[in-house]
């Protein structure tokens, strides 16, 4: 372990929530799974060991049987629908994006459905109908018809807005620093932002905090964060891991309330 000193602001927010008998709600969403790959082998080792239900956004175009045979036997990871292809549609000038207004929205959902199809079919046990736009975007015009191509909620990055046509649930830590290095940002930026998002939880809004990782790209830095912030907030009577099956069924309860 290589948790030091970066890491007690989190222990003593965590210490805070504990002693108000409250518990934080965190989950975890990984994104561009495609095939088994040694990073792919070495995140499922480390969720599996420390009991960390795991969504895996993956590209519907570009996977296959290979990943279908290799998650069968992983009970505590979950798939959504990430885009259909990962390609970029916008242009030169403007921030990449697949879902985009660039091409007729009958089209882009037909991927969508495609997509969505395609991934039932190779992970019926743990298949999530939740839409993961590439690049966490899509245009506006899309999400209204979401749920008729048959999807139960859209994952983005940032906190979510209230009263949408479709359930939100959202990252709000990236542990990937993709200006700079393309590789995990330190420890102490990303503890920061861990304790702001709970501080927000804890003043009333209780939407769960979600962590995000890519893990093609992770390297010492992003895995040994992953592996302490496990250590740290796994056994911890303030945390509750929570699997997005389970956020989504809790949203739908509250919903219906």
């Amino acid at each position: 372990m290589s948790q030091g000193m970066n890491w007690e602001p989190l222990r003593r927010e965590l210490d805070h929530w504990r002693a108000a008998g409250r518990v934080a709600r965190f989950w975890l969403r990984d994104d561009d799974a495609v095939e088994p790959t040694p990073d792919l082998e070495r995140l499922l080792a480390l969720t599996a060991e420390n009991g960390i239900p795991l969504t895996l956004a993956v590209i519907p175009a570009l996977t296959g049987e290979d990943l279908a045979a290799r998650l069968a036997t992983e009970a505590g990871v979950a798939v959504a629908v990430h885009g259909w292809s990962h390609t970029n549609h916008a242009g030169p000038e403007r921030k990449k994006q697949e879902l985009g207004g660039e091409r007729p929205p009958e089209v882009v959902l037909s991927e969508l459905r495609e997509g969505l199809q395609r991934l039932k079919r190779l992970h019926p046990a743990r298949f999530l109908p939740v839409l993961v736009p590439p690049w966490n975007r899509i245009d506006a015009a899309l999400i209204p018809a979401l749920p008729e191509v048959g999807f139960a909620a859209l994952s983005v990055y940032g906190r979510a807005k209230e009263g949408g046509p479709i359930p939100l649930l959202n990252t709000h830590v990236d542990i990937i620093d993709w200006h700079g290095t393309r590789g995990g940002r330190s420890a102490e930026e990303l503890v920061a932002e861990l304790v702001a998002e709970l501080r927000d939880r804890f003043a009333g809004n209780d939407e769960p905090i979600g962590v995000l990782s890519h893990h093609l790209v992770h390297d010492a830095a992003a895995r040994d964060f992953l592996s302490d912030l496990f250590a740290v907030t796994a056994h911890h009577p303030a945390v509750s891991w929570s699997s997005a099956p389970e956020l989504l069924q809790d949203q739908a309860i509250d919903q219906t309330a």
